[in-house]
């Protein structure tokens, strides 16, 4: 049973892993390829997307929860500032797709520390 949870994190985690590589490459692209030049008003929406996103990706091929966490988070705050700047949510779910692996990273870290305390 234990060692059946154990593959289904490290699955999980490779996922997130994997997903979150393809995400920051995208992301690059876009940035290469269209450059970047906000509006003033958003400023502060790029600061948690792409890059708060990208950045908690990051963390988290090191520190599941921590990089999970602030990917989520970021997430979260463009939301929050892209309706208080703008007034209504952003469209579509290619938002959501891009910081996808911020929940798989948080999943991973949840599923790791369940299967330690129950192995000690």
């Amino acid at each position: 049973m234990r060692k059946r949870l154990t593959r289904r994190i490290a699955v999980l985690r490779w996922t997130a892993r994997i997903w979150s590589v393809a995400t920051l490459l995208l992301v690059l692209g876009f940035i290469v390829g269209e450059g970047i030049n906000p509006a003033p008003n958003e400023v502060l929406g790029l600061v948690f997307f792409p890059f708060g996103i990208c950045a908690g990706m990051l963390v988290a091929w090191w520190r599941e929860g921590l990089g999970g966490t602030i990917t989520v988070g970021s997430l979260v705050l463009f939301y929050v500032i892209h309706l208080a700047t703008v007034g209504t949510l952003p469209e579509g779910w290619g938002w959501v797709v891009f910081a996808a692996p911020g929940f798989l990273f948080l999943l991973s870290w949840f599923l790791s520390r369940e299967a330690s305390i129950a192995a000690a």
